[in-house]
């Protein structure tokens, strides 16, 4: 790159509702598989818990998570 380029914002191309939803999704279970890492990494145990399924009433659903976190105990010496 010379000193003479320049950046350009680019729009992320328009998506529908759907698509939108979609990818919120799955930004999301990307940072909570992150943070479970982080967790197990930090020594406690987590379990994702289905506690309800959401419906719209048209059809479509989604299952709602919980998690249940626990210390792991030290091994006995």
């Amino acid at each position: 790159m010379t000193m003479t380029e320049e950046f350009h914002r680019v729009d992320r191309p328009e998506t529908d509702e759907q698509t939108r939803a979609i990818h919120r999704v799955a930004d999301a279970a990307h940072r909570l598989n992150e943070a479970v890492q982080r967790a197990v990494g930090a020594g406690v145990s987590v379990e994702l818990i289905r506690v309800s399924r959401h419906h719209s009433g048209t059809g479509a659903w989604g299952d709602q998570l919980v998690p249940t976190v626990r210390e792991t105990k030290a091994p006995a010496d």
